[in-house]
C-alpha cells in the first residue's frame, strides 16, 4: 500500500470515532499538511463517502450522521485466513505486537458481514495455539467455523472421519477444544466410539453435522496441554534412527524440533569426526530422503532397513534427472 493512500484511509479512520476533527488535529494525526488534509478529503467524497465540513471557529470535518462503513467483502476462507493470520501472530511476540493484533482483529471485526461474525468470534474464543503454529495443511473452512462453534456452545457434533490407514468412520464427538499445532489443526474431544478422549485431525474430517443437547467439559480441562502429551504417547509406523557427521550446533539447527530430536554420542573408533544421533518418528518415509540430502553431510541410516531403499529411489531418480531422462515420481 502506497503511503499516500495509507494516510487517506487513516483520516477515514480518524473520522469514524466519531465528532468533528479540526483540519489542524487531523494534519498532526496523519502526519501532512493542512492542504493536504483536504486534498484526502476530496478524495474520500469523490468516494461517495459523506463527509460534512463544519464552519466556524471550531470547525472542520465529520461524518455525516448515521453512515458506516459497507461490510469488507471478503470470502469466508479470506475471512479466516486473515483472522488465523493475526491470532497466530500472538505466539512469541512482544505485548506490543500481542497489542496490534487485538486492534486489527477487532477493526476486521468490525466490517465483516454479519453472517460470520458469531463462527468467527468463536474461533476467537476457542482456537488455541502451541508455539509452532502456522498452518501448513489445509482444512475446509467450513469445517474449521462450525466446530468452533460447537466447541463454543458446547454443543455434540457427528463427524465423518478417515483416519491414517485410510479407515472411515462415523462418530459422536463432544468437542473440548481446538488446537493448532505444528502445521495442523486438531479437535480435542469426547469420542463416542471408544467412550475416551481422542484427538482427530481436522484435514482428516469429511463432514460435520452438529447435534442437539450440550454437554459439560471436564473442569480444568487444557486441549493444548493434553494435545501435546497424547501426540507425544501415540505409535508411530517407523521409529527412525540416523547417524550424522557433525556437532550438535552444526546439525541441530538443520532439523526442525517438531520432526526430530538430535544427541550427541561418541565417534566412531576410526573416525576422528565428532557425530550425532538423529531420531524421527514418522508415518511415511517418502520426505525423509529430501530432509538427509539437505543436511548436506554424511549420514548412516541405522534404522528401519526400508529407509534405505528410500534413500537409493531419490538417488536414482536425481541421477536420471541430471542425465536428461527423469523418471515420473511414484
Amino acid at each position: 500500500m502506497t503511503r499516500p493512500t495509507a494516510r487517506v484511509l487513516a483520516l477515514l479512520e480518524l473520522l469514524q470515532t466519531g465528532g468533528t476533527h479540526t483540519v489542524g488535529e487531523l494534519a498532526g494525526r496523519i502526519g501532512v499538511d493542512e492542504r493536504t488534509v483536504r486534498r484526502y478529503v476530496t478524495h474520500l467524497t469523490d468516494l461517495d463517502i459523506p463527509i460534512r465540513s463544519v464552519r466556524g471557529r471550531y470547525g472542520g470535518y465529520r461524518l455525516a450522521p448515521g453512515y458506516r462503513m459497507p461490510p469488507l467483502m471478503l470470502t469466508d476462507a479470506e475471512a479466516v485466513a486473515v483472522l488465523l493470520g493475526l491470532l497466530t501472530s500472538h505466539v512469541g511476540q512482544s505485548t506490543t505486537a500481542a497489542h496490534a493484533a487485538d486492534s486489527a482483529t477487532a477493526k476486521l471485526r468490525r466490517v465483516l458481514p454479519a453472517r460470520l461474525r458469531a463462527p468467527l468470534d468463536a474461533l476467537i474464543n476457542t482456537a488455541e495455539f502451541t508455539a509452532d503454529a502456522r498452518s501448513e495443511v489445509a482444512v475446509e473452512t467450513a469445517v474449521l467455523l462450525q466446530l468452533a462453534e460447537a466447541t463454543s456452545e458446547r454443543r455434540p457434533v457427528a463427524i465423518g472421519y478417515t483416519d491414517r490407514n485410510g479407515r472411515r468412520s462415523e462418530r459422536t464427538v463432544h468437542p473440548y477444544g481446538l488446537v493448532a499445532h505444528s502445521g495442523r489443526w486438531y479437535l480435542t474431544g469426547m469420542d463416542s466410539n471408544s467412550d475416551e478422549l481422542r484427538q482427530f485431525r481436522l484435514d482428516r474430517i469429511t463432514a460435520v453435522t452438529t447435534l442437539p443437547g450440550t454437554f459439560t467439559p471436564p473442569a480444568g480441562f487444557e486441549p493444548t496441554a493434553h494435545l501435546v502429551s497424547a501426540l507425544a504417547a501415540a505409535p508411530y509406523r517407523y521409529e527412525v534412527s540416523i547417524r550424522v557427521q557433525g556437532t550438535l550446533n552444526q546439525v541441530r539447527p538443520l532439523l526442525p524440533a517438531t520432526i526430530a530430536t538430535v544427541h550427541e554420542i561418541d565417534a566412531p573408533p576410526s573416525d576422528t569426526h565428532p557425530w550425532v544421533r538423529v531420531r524421527i518418528r514418522a508415518e511415511q518415509l517418502d520426505w525423509i530422503p529430501p530432509v538427509l540430502a539437505g543436511l548436506n553431510r554424511p549420514f548412516v541410516i541405522e534404522h528401519p532397513d526400508a529407509l534405505n531403499d528410500a534413500v537409493r529411489n531419490l538417488a536414482r531418480r536425481l541421477t536420471a534427472a541430471a542425465d536428461g531422462r527423469p523418471e515420473a515420481h511414484r
